[in-house]
């Protein structure tokens, strides 16, 4: 039976119709009985199992709705994240009634020789370094993946203090056993860590070496930045990034044509990559970036970014997509009572 049927052979009173319920999909039409026919190309657009509830309590709907009336409920995001790692942020916007659709930017490979990190992490086992730096999860990953392979754990990191870049990247770290000493007070950046890591004293330093392990593409900063604070760096290449193959015509064309409400840029990589492998997203999207150095690569592309948490990790990113949604439609509500 579909939604118009159902709809003829009502009489009298308010009346609530709601397609695919409790989806992000979710639709609804509410209107007196006399009224329903008027609406009949809605009732066309309801897709999925229909409900229909008649009554009194109709009329309390605004005030009891919780699925509709969530932040970004009905929004389309695009996730320009590997595979591997859009699934917390898919799960997150999920929860404020999004559609998040996720396409791969970046692929995250091995180094082509292995022995630089082999070398490495060994080093940390024979107290070769004071430090290790980590500037991503991918980092840690690759850490991680070579500590399986040499039959290694964290016990290895006796003695070796440990410095992040931001509260994600030491989310990983901790999962890994380990408290990192360091996480920036400031910027999450490596600008932001670089203000808060200590100069080398050779009175408390025992060892003045810092293990730098990160990918094939990254900037010169931090490394530089460690060395005028008297600090030996062994910059190892942990793994690479190479540009993933271009979505789907469907999805490209959305992405330029304004079919997404949102795109969630994670690193400055994510949005040279969705450029090139997608173009640029519509001007009618919203742009919200992770920290200052993704905002500063979306301006370089010609990207407004409306939305940037003061926290450069993953669960703050979302939030505040959410709370800007929020903060438009009650702008928009507030227009139209005048």
């Amino acid at each position: 039976m579909t939604a118009r049927s159902i709809c003829a052979g009502l009489r009298g009173g308010s009346t609530a119709i709601v397609g695919t319920s409790t989806g992000t999909a979710q639709k609804s039409i509410a209107a007196k009985l006399t009224a329903v026919a008027e609406k009949s190309a809605g009732l066309d657009s309801l897709a999925g199992p229909v409900v229909v509830t008649v009554g009194a309590v109709v009329d309390k709907r605004a005030k009891l709705s919780w699925w509709e009336s969530r932040p970004l409920f009905g929004w389309r995001v695009l996730v320009p994240r590997t595979k591997e790692q859009a699934g917390d942020m898919s799960e997150r916007l999920r929860a404020y009634g999004a559609v998040p659709v996720e396409v791969p930017t970046i692929a995250v490979e091995p180094p082509r020789s292995p022995a630089q990190m082999d070398r490495a992490v060994k080093g940390l086992v024979t107290g070769r370094y004071g430090w290790i730096v980590f500037t991503s999860t991918n980092a840690v990953r690759a850490v991680r993946e070579k500590f399986t392979e040499l039959g290694l754990d964290a016990r290895a990191f006796a003695g070796v203090k440990v410095a992040c870049v931001g509260q994600q990247t030491a989310d990983a770290v901790r999962e890994f056993g380990i408290v990192p000493e360091l996480v920036p007070s400031g910027d999450q950046s490596s600008e932001g860590l670089l203000a808060d890591f200590p100069p080398y004293d050779d009175v408390f330093d025992p060892i003045d070496r810092v293990l730098l392990p990160r990918a094939d593409i990254a900037t010169e900063t931090l490394a530089a930045g460690l060395k005028e604070r008297g600090w030996e760096i062994d910059d190892v290449t942990a793994y690479r990034t190479v540009r993933a193959a271009p979505p789907p015509a469907a999805v490209r064309e959305a992405i330029k044509g304004g079919g997404f409400d949102a795109v969630c840029f994670t690193s400055s990589s994510t949005v040279r990559n969705l450029v090139g492998i997608a173009g640029k997203p519509h001007a009618r999207t919203v742009v919200s970036v992770i920290g200052p150095a993704t905002a500063a690569s979306a301006t370089e592309f010609g990207l407004r970014v409306d939305v940037q948490p003061e926290t450069a990790a993953v669960g703050p990113l979302v939030d505040a997509l959410a709370e800007f949604a929020q903060a438009r439609r009650a702008e928009a509500e507030a227009g139209e009572s005048k």
